[in-house]
């Protein structure tokens, strides 16, 4: 299997992911999964489902895994033919409006934890994406961002915001790394997707945040914030590495750009 996922161009963490739920699948039976049928499947998803209440996304990573080993590497499409992904629910995100992401900066004293949170929220930028980004990926001449094999492995440039530049301009002199931009623990590897999540629930306990914020609403409201800008939804796609434009218009919903503009039939109601 692992073999099969790396011929098809898997990323390690989808190779891993697979792998670990396949194992789990194993474990659940006490034996190995060439030796299930249809009905063995079904009875393992209603128990993911029932029992252990996984959440839709994570519930998709299982029947994709599943229907991974059985059609491609054991030839059984059969097991899986009948399985069907569930609908995705479309929930609107948490976004930060522009008095809270200039608390939630304003309370982060440490340059580096600062620096952190404004990358990621001025270019719109996944936590494993600022994780991972290295000096070079800093284009001050053309005050771009290059964020190298972001979601389904592609490579895409944001835009570099001049106060974030002013601060990783001090942060660099603070902090002098070496290739990692945001250096973690030895300071050869990235820092980790963790320590942003704790430098980010930190900040916003500091700003008085009552939101159920994550690291990933900073990438909601930077796109939210472009479009009442003004930005056209193409361009937000483009910054955001949207495969498709459909994704991007969840943040039509948020948006108060045209709401705002549109006055409530009550009104026109003569007293």
């Amino acid at each position: 299997m692992l073999a099969d996922l790396q011929l098809r161009g898997a990323r390690p963490q989808t190779q891993r992911v697979y792998w670990r739920e396949v194992e789990n699948l194993a474990k659940y039976f006490g034996k190995s999964p060439k030796k299930l049928n249809d009905s063995d499947i079904k009875e393992y998803l209603l128990y993911l489902l029932n029992e252990r209440k996984l959440s839709d996304g994570t519930y998709r990573h299982y029947v994709a895994a599943l229907k991974f080993l059985y059609r491609i590497t054991l030839k059984r499409e059969g097991v899986v033919e009948k399985i069907r992904f569930p609908k995705r629910r479309t929930k609107l995100p948490v976004v930060l409006d522009l008095s809270e992401v200039q608390a939630l900066l304003s309370a982060t004293d440490n340059i580096k934890h600062k620096a952190i949170l404004m990358i990621t929220y001025s270019s719109g930028l996944r936590i494993s994406e600022t994780s991972r980004l290295k000096i070079t990926d800093i284009d001050s001449k053309r005050m771009m961002v290059y964020i190298r094999e972001g979601k389904g492995g592609k490579d895409r440039y944001s835009i570099l915001s001049q106060t974030a530049l002013e601060c990783l301009r001090q942060y660099w002199r603070d902090y002098r790394p070496k290739e990692w931009l945001f250096e973690g623990n030895p300071q050869y590897r990235p820092i980790s997707k963790s320590s942003i999540y704790q430098i980010f629930q930190a900040s916003r306990k500091l700003a008085g945040i009552t939101k159920p914020a994550c690291v990933h609403t900073l990438r909601h409201s930077f796109a939210t914030h472009l479009i009442e800008s003004g930005t056209s939804l193409h361009h937000v796609q483009l910054l955001l590495g949207h495969r498709s434009p459909s994704t991007t218009t969840v943040y039509l919903h948020v948006s108060n750009l045209n709401l705002s503009q549109v006055a409530s039939p009550l009104d026109k109601v003569s007293s």
